[in-house]
């Protein structure tokens, strides 16, 4: 099978190879996709320039979509020929969705409605859970989010744009952080709002501004590193909530005092860490949203396998607006 492999850290340009390799075939429990697209990840990149490796090489990337082709012995012959996206594909292993065929354990294998096409299935592994997850626990710790205001950090993000759909789907109004005006009119495209120009403005004095000085009820947040400040500083209500997936910064100043006499709240989660319960109930709400295509995918750009380290290079330029694939 064609596939693309890394065999140290490094560059793109330096390290991405593209030729032959073994097709894998499905051992029990496990299905055998034949991949069409998969998906680029800022965390794919990253673990390419410093991951250390345990495997002789690594085939990248996590996200992916494709058609069962064959099944593992206690696997129903009944999903040959399935549409499928997958999640968690090169996570604690070496080999990925950046090839031709993929073998994994069936239940990582999730069932794409027709009408959805693979390079949107391929957006659905962490830009797709980590949204439906963000939104789960921002209900879980505020309640319903109906006639609720959310901040959205990075609104126009891969994920960020998930969430904003997401979030006005249950009745929540939107305000982002956006930085610029293409990002904004994508962010506005899904439901957005308000835009914040986090590099031009101040993002608590302009969330207090369109929230008569209380502050969003929730943040949902890709950054940490700055949203532990601007909470502090007015962004979130007092008993306000915040659900966090990212942080720029692994040290990060909390500034207690007003966390503390505003009573605010901070859940952080991993999306490739879910517990059994939560993945199960996101795979099933996010499931839910794709049959009804109450979704839209934005594909902000596509490769071949043979271009594979300028897609990389791509996701590391951060400014492309919509998810990046590499078509298998």
């Amino acid at each position: 099978m064609k596939a693309a492999w890394y065999t140290q850290n490094g560059e793109a340009d330096d390290v991405m190879q593209v030729g032959d390799l073994p097709t894998p075939s499905p051992q029990a429990g496990e299905v055998l996709v034949r991949l069409a697209s998969s998906g680029v990840n800022p965390s794919d990149v990253k673990s390419r320039r410093a991951r250390p490796l345990t495997d002789p090489l690594v085939v990248p990337h996590s996200d992916g979509a494709g058609v069962i082709e064959a099944v593992g012995e206690g696997v129903s012959a009944g999903r040959l020929g399935q549409r499928v996206w997958i999640w968690n594909g090169q996570w604690q292993r070496a080999m990925g969705t950046c090839a031709q065929y993929m073998a994994l354990p069936e239940a990582q294998a999730v069932a794409l409605p027709e009408g959805v096409d693979f390079a949107a299935g391929a957006c659905m592994g962490i830009p797709g859970l980590t949204a439906m997850q963000a939104v789960i626990l921002a209900e879980r710790l505020s309640g319903d989010l109906r006639g609720q205001t959310v901040l959205v950090s990075g609104a126009s993000s891969a994920v960020g744009h998930y969430i904003t759909q997401m979030v006005c789907l249950v009745g929540g109004r939107v305000i982002g952080t956006v930085g610029s005006e293409a990002k904004a009119a994508h962010a506005r495209a899904g439901g957005m709002q308000e835009a914040v120009f986090y590099k031009t403005e101040s993002v608590p004095e302009r969330v207090k501004a369109l929230t008569q000085g209380r502050g969003a009820d929730v943040i949902i947040d890709m950054d940490f590193s700055t949203t532990a400040r601007w909470a502090a500083e007015g962004a979130l209500a007092a008993h306000g909530q915040v659900v966090c997936y990212g942080s720029n910064a692994l040290e990060v100043n909390l500034p207690f005092r007003p966390w503390l006499f505003h009573s605010m709240g901070v859940k952080f989660f991993l999306v490739y860490d879910l517990s059994p319960a939560d993945r199960l109930n996101a795979l099933a709400r996010l499931t839910d949203l794709l049959s009804r295509q109450q979704l839209v995918h934005s594909i902000g750009a596509r490769f071949s396998l043979d271009q594979i380290a300028q897609a990389h290079r791509t996701v590391e330029a951060g400014q492309t607006v919509g998810n990046v694939v590499v078509e298998l």
